[in-house]
């Protein structure tokens, strides 16, 4: 069993994504090329956006769009200690500073709550990140930043093709950022990622950015990286992406199988949750259990293999420690030490999850 099945998503787009490839090495522009743009026109109209940006993988979106609200020495920006590296790591290569905010206990995501008490005067951006497939409270979350005159980053790398209140991930603040990595729910095959804007002033300065601060052929207006995205990879997002909402609904049915089989079974592993207003694309299917490190042991050893995102939070990897400082974050902290995902893939078949569950069922069991 894979952990996620890659291999059965290209045998059933295989013709197509060969032939867009093909078309790619045919024409040569490998920099680009039609496809990049015929790619973010599909984009931004899934998204329901004026603007969507390529660029070359999720960490370039998410540092791309602090460098167009020009954040720098000094400001501060507010995300999660619950999430991948990249999340803080973009803040300090801004030069800014990341200040933390604790996620809620059942969804691992920004708890709006909190929110307000990190808001200080040198606050210039807040980053919700969207864990595990499903958006934080953005509503909430946005209130409070147009309170403030802040705006709102939203690292949606784990939920694209997830909705919020009838609205699409990457369409519920100033500017969304999401990952085409290849384990992500739209991969391509290599690092990818794009971010999504309804402001033309933003969606300019972010190309330029994108592409070493040109606003024409060596004309060179500001400050910028080697940020765009493949011809290439774009051609195969192309394929993926016909596919995409068959795979959403195929996603969430077999994430509904997971949780009926998990509580007809009775299973010590409790899925995280899902907020009425919201769906979930599932990046990952991840549940909490106590004494993991067995448990993970026990399901390898009957061919069921299990990833952890994320077994340390933020505050306490040896390079954050001295920026983030010395609070506390007590849900991210029990969170990094319970959460467990399981296999999980648009072609997983119900007998993959039964088989899943059974095994998961007898492991908690024997881990007492």
């Amino acid at each position: 069993m894979e952990f996620i099945d890659l291999k059965s998503q290209y045998g059933a787009l295989r013709e197509r994504i060969d032939t867009n490839i093909r078309q790619v090495l045919e024409h040569g522009q490998y920099i680009l090329g039609p496809e990049v743009r015929q790619l973010e026109d599909k984009l931004a109209g899934f998204v329901g956006v004026r603007h969507c940006v390529t660029v070359g993988s999720g960490t370039d979106a998410l540092l791309i769009a602090l460098m167009a609200l020009n954040i720098g020495p000094g400001d501060e920006v507010i995300t999660t200690p619950f999430t991948f590296i990249a999340s803080a790591e973009v803040i300090v290569r801004a030069g800014a500073m990341p200040v933390l905010v604790d996620v809620e206990a059942d969804t691992a995501n920004m708890d709006a709550t909190l929110l307000e008490a990190a808001i200080t005067s040198r606050t210039r951006a807040i980053m919700p990140v969207s864990l595990y497939g499903q958006t934080s409270d953005m509503d909430a979350i946005n209130a409070i930043a147009a309170r403030h005159g802040i705006p709102v980053v939203e690292d949606a790398a784990q939920s694209f093709g997830a909705s919020y209140r009838g609205r699409r991930s990457c369409n519920l603040s100033e500017l969304g950022c999401t990952s085409f990595f290849p384990s992500k729910p739209l991969g391509c095959y290599g690092d990818g990622g794009a971010l999504f804007t309804n402001d033309d002033r933003l969606a300019a300065v972010s190309r330029e950015i994108r592409i070493h601060g040109q606003s024409g052929r060596y004309q060179h207006t500001r400050i910028g990286i080697g940020g765009r995205m493949d011809t290439i990879q774009c051609a195969v997002l192309l394929a993926k992406l016909e596919r995409f909402p068959w795979e959403l609904e195929r996603r969430s049915v077999l994430s509904h199988r997971y949780a009926e089989r998990l509580h007809d079974r009775k299973v010590r592993a409790t899925p995280m949750s899902l907020r009425p207003d919201r769906n979930s694309v599932c990046a990952q299917y991840t549940v909490l259990v106590e004494d993991r490190d067995s448990v993970q042991r026990d399901l390898a050893a009957h061919g069921v293999p299990t990833a952890v995102h994320y077994p340390r939070p933020i505050h306490h990897q040896p390079a954050y420690q001295a920026l983030c400082g010395s609070a506390a974050y007590p849900v991210s902290e029990r969170l990094a030490g319970q959460v467990m995902s399981l296999p999980f893939s648009a072609d997983l078949t119900f007998e993959d999850v039964d088989r899943v569950v059974e095994s998961l069922a007898a492991a908690t069991k024997r881990a007492g």
